[in-house]
């Protein structure tokens, strides 16, 4: 294949709720396929659900970028997100010291102890909506709801201020950049938002309460092991960056691929025991979370994947959104079904890396799809679905400002 033959990507798309048609092209006829990225860098994008999940889930395979020859994703000369070094956690990214980690923290995010959570989202939720519908129709949904729930429960869940919530926008998506910062920008980010959470960490051990950083200090001060002072700032630094981002966007994607064909909204109005099905739907058939489609990884061995010998040293991107309309995997994959059996979706990933706040996430998007839909049944979008625009020029994507009626 020429250098000219590679095609860019993030692709283009002909609106901003239809996923590329490359990914479709590529999936049936070329599932391992060269990809040009931002910096220049060439990737391996895998396109079918087992290639996905296999790459996901073996963990010889690193997320770690910041290593000679792994591909670099961003515009800037640290690469992007993957590739930069992290202070703190390097021993927490991948093998043993990961498993040390999730192990820490996988009994602070069961399903039962979110349930415990339910009643509060709940109550932030009523809260938001109240003040969105006070403010009268249209209202933009995004930044009255969709940004300031999942910052309100990240924030409550480890014990930082929610008023402080523009400052992690501000932070995560300068860190998040693909083409749209400078190094400038990225490195003061960086500054910015370990300052932070080193004197949210000082200021929680001087005074404890009940909340999740708490115990995470108290962990870190016994000087057992299981988790150094490095570590407890890379922790919360990336909770409060994946609590609040990822879920943001996706309350806002929700809505919009919902209302965008009316009749999904209008059968969880007419049956609401169809929330929890619609919702996974949504996280399935979504292409516009990930600006990339799915995390990096570094193949540290040679890899057959669908007939074609990968070898070691290559950045693979195994690609979320085409991988969840894989027809070998879901029958009629383009079709909404609310009842689908075994939905076993790649949007949480998959191994090693499965998401530990995939229970929190799906509780959130549950919530808000019940209020709605219990509080606003003539919710329309303000917009033509092929009107929304997609947030370009970071790793994580989305929609920008959902304008909704009622």
């Amino acid at each position: 294949m020429t250098a000219e033959a590679i095609p860019d990507f993030p692709f283009d798309r002909a609106t901003a709720l239809e996923p590329p048609s490359e990914l479709v092209e590529l999936r049936e006829q070329c599932p391992v396929a060269h990809v040009r990225l931002p910096s220049g860098d060439t990737a391996t994008l895998v396109t079918r659900y087992d290639d996905a999940r296999a790459v996901m889930a073996d963990p010889r395979f690193t997320r770690n970028l910041a290593r000679e020859g792994a591909a670099r994703l961003s515009t800037t000369k640290d690469g992007g997100l993957f590739s930069r070094r992290k202070m703190g956690s390097e021993d927490i990214s991948d093998g043993q010291g990961h498993l040390r980690w999730r192990r820490l923290l996988s009994r602070s995010f069961t399903v039962r102890r979110m349930e415990v959570w339910r009643p509060r989202i709940q109550a932030m939720t009523d809260e938001l909506l109240d003040s969105l519908v006070a403010k009268g129709s249209p209202g933009n949904l995004s930044a009255a709801l969709g940004l300031p729930l999942p910052v309100r429960v990240i924030c409550a869940l480890v014990g930082a201020p929610s008023e402080d919530q523009d400052k992690f926008a501000h932070w995560s998506r300068t860190m998040l950049t693909l083409t749209r910062n400078t190094q400038e920008e990225v490195d003061e980010a960086y500054q910015g938002f370990n300052a932070y959470v080193s004197d949210l960490v000082d200021r929680n051990r001087a005074n404890p309460g009940d909340d999740l950083l708490s115990e995470l200090t108290q962990i870190s001060d016994s000087e057992d092991g299981r988790l150094s002072q490095a570590e407890l700032i890379a922790t919360v630094r990336g909770l409060l960056l994946a609590g609040h981002e990822t879920t943001s966007n996706m309350i806002a994607i929700m809505v919009a691929m919902l209302l965008s064909e009316r009749e999904r909204f209008e059968a969880v109005i007419d049956d609401p025991e169809l929330i929890p099905g619609t919702v996974e739907e949504v996280l399935r058939l979504d292409s516009t979370l990930s600006a990339i489609g799915g995390v990096p990884r570094f193949i540290t061995e040679d890899v057959n994947l669908s007939g074609v010998e990968v070898p070691a040293g290559t950045t693979v991107i195994p690609n979320t959104p085409a991988a969840n309309r894989d027809p070998r995997k879901f029958p009629e994959p383009e079709r909404f079904d609310p009842r689908r059996e075994n939905n076993q979706h790649l949007t949480f990933g998959a191994g090693p890396h499965f998401c530990l706040g995939q229970p929190l996430a799906r509780m959130e998007l549950q919530v808000v799809l019940g209020t709605l839909a219990r509080r606003l049944p003539g919710l329309q979008l303000r917009d033509a679905p092929e009107d929304l625009q997609l947030r370009t020029g970071g790793i994580s994507g989305g929609l920008q400002d959902v304008w909704v009626t009622w």
